[in-house]
């Protein structure tokens, strides 16, 4: 796939309108050690404040890949999904090429809330606080246990510290690498969004091969792996 040379929309309501959520002055209520049953209640952080809704992850409940992105964008915000936005037709192209199928899937952001500024009628993205990754921190791991799957593909470098648990990482050291953390092989990439907005045609090109390649990589992990689980004998047949 070649990825279009013509930059998209930078992220925000694609009819110029204010979404429903908006920035203010008020001072968020902020519970750093609550453990909120729901995301519709978390107050881990001030994200919530600003954001129309939290945005859960989405995918077989088991499923052996999960793919960790860095936080909801305006469309997913407003519709409460991930990767539904234009990041996430690349992706759904990018699984496509690397032979994955969505079956085998679960897809979630390291943040779980819309970080925005506002320019005029638009919400533009903004890159969150390493205080809100650590926040979020709570629901990742409630994902990574509930779905256990084989193999993590972390896009982008929020994405990549909230897995490793680790606040300076750098992505270029982890490109084309298998790391593992927690007991779980982890592959790194570039965001989907890098693969749209990148400056140039090269690089935009580049990038979702590379990704492309991460995808093909984990589903190959997957299959290993799953290949290697013993067979359950029902003893009671």
């Amino acid at each position: 796939m070649r990825v279009s040379h013509s930059r998209p929309p930078a992220i925000g309501d694609d009819k110029g309108e204010p979404s429903k959520g908006h920035a203010s002055s008020d001072a968020p209520v902020i519970e750093r050690d609550q453990q909120p049953a729901t995301l519709d209640v978390c107050r881990r952080c001030a994200l919530w404040h600003d954001a129309t809704q939290g945005v859960p992850g989405a995918g077989p409940k088991h499923a052996p890949i999960m793919l960790v992105g860095e936080q909801p964008g305006d469309q997913e915000d407003r519709e409460g999904k991930p990767f539904v936005g234009p990041a996430g037709r690349l992706l759904d192209d990018a699984l496509q090429e690397a032979g994955v199928g969505r079956k085998d899937v679960y897809i979630t952001n390291a943040v779980k809330h819309f970080k925005w500024t506002p320019r005029g009628k638009r919400r533009m993205h903004k890159t969150p606080a390493q205080r809100e990754i650590e926040a979020c921190e709570y629901w990742l791991a409630k994902e990574l246990e509930s779905v256990a799957p084989h193999v993590i593909v972390a896009m982008g470098v929020t994405a990549l510290k909230a897995v490793l648990e680790e606040k300076s990482v750098r992505l270029g050291d982890a490109l084309g690498k298998t790391l593992e953390h927690g007991g779980r092989v982890i592959v790194a990439t570039y965001h989907p969004s890098f693969a749209l907005r990148a400056p140039d045609a090269e690089t935009r090109d580049s990038a979702y091969a590379a990704i492309v390649a991460a995808l093909r990589q984990a589903g190959e992990i997957a299959a290993r792996d799953r290949k290697r689980k013993p067979t359950r004998i029902n003893r009671h047949a």
